[in-house]
């Protein structure tokens, strides 16, 4: 992610870019009926995957989405590849993200992972990802929170990984926490996090993708992350409070196991 200003202000988003977020979103919304169903058909059917506390996340998420208009994002640990796609899965049936689109969260994946070929950045596009470039320029990257502020502030949910990528110790690595989620809070104000904390049953530490026929274990707990600190250090202190919540459904996780 890019260096914050002293501020630690987002940048302005250019109005082309933000119709260009429009236009993704409609004609995401618009294929909604077919590829939300199959995604979740192909995870369920195809990879033999199930879940574990789901029906508990899903009606605390919609209660959340019927009862808050503040901005919502959802963070999450970060363990394989599809962890967005699990996390939206774990979250809500295909139904109710037909219904309420918004509550579908938009994700930054690496577009390095996911936006390679041309059928790759299709789906991307289609799937409300805003792909991301690490360690690549600072104005570029510090666009890309620019533009989840701007779906976030329309209504719309986002997720992000507060590590930044994939926990390389398989456990939530508090010191890792990246200011780019803190920076992002700071600039919604009220902002309500969603801390989601996933993780399959045979999964020991980071992988590319779950096993077949995997069964995850999900815990859903709410914030709202706040600091006094400005600039850089606010940012960080907002990060570490969201992984700090996460890190506690691990180890609450792991103890029940």
């Amino acid at each position: 992610m890019a260096e914050p200003d002293a501020a630690g202000a987002l940048p302005a988003l250019p109005a082309r870019a933000a119709r260009a977020l429009e236009r993704q979103r409609l004609v995401g919304r618009i294929l909604a009926p077919l590829w939300i169903p199959l995604a979740a058909a192909a995870m369920r059917g195809l990879l033999g995957w199930r879940l574990e506390g789901a029906r508990e996340a899903r009606a605390r998420y919609r209660r959340l989405r019927a009862e808050s208009r503040a901005p919502l994002l959802v963070c999450a640990n970060h363990l394989t590849l599809v962890d967005s796609f699990l996390v939206a899965w774990a979250l809500g049936a295909p139904a109710f993200f037909v219904r309420d689109y918004g509550a579908l969260p938009w994700n930054v994946p690496e577009a390095a992972n996911f936006a390679v070929r041309w059928w790759s950045r299709a789906l991307v596009y289609l799937m409300k990802c805003i792909p991301v470039r690490r360690g690549g320029d600072r104005r570029e990257a510090a666009l890309v929170l620019a533009r989840v502020a701007h779906v976030v502030r329309g209504g719309d949910a986002a997720l992000l990984f507060p590590e930044g990528g994939r926990s390389r110790t398989g456990r939530v690595d508090v010191g890792a926490a990246a200011y780019g989620v803190g920076r992002l809070v700071k600039a919604l104000p009220g902002c309500l996090v969603a801390c989601v904390y996933l993780r399959g049953e045979g999964q020991r530490t980071w992988s590319d993708f779950p096993r077949r026929g995997e069964r995850f274990r999900v815990a859903l707990s709410v914030l709202e992350p706040k600091s006094d600190a400005a600039g850089l250090r606010g940012s960080r202190e907002i990060a570490r409070e969201i992984l700090e919540r996460i890190a506690a459904m691990e180890a609450d996780a792991l103890a029940r196991k």
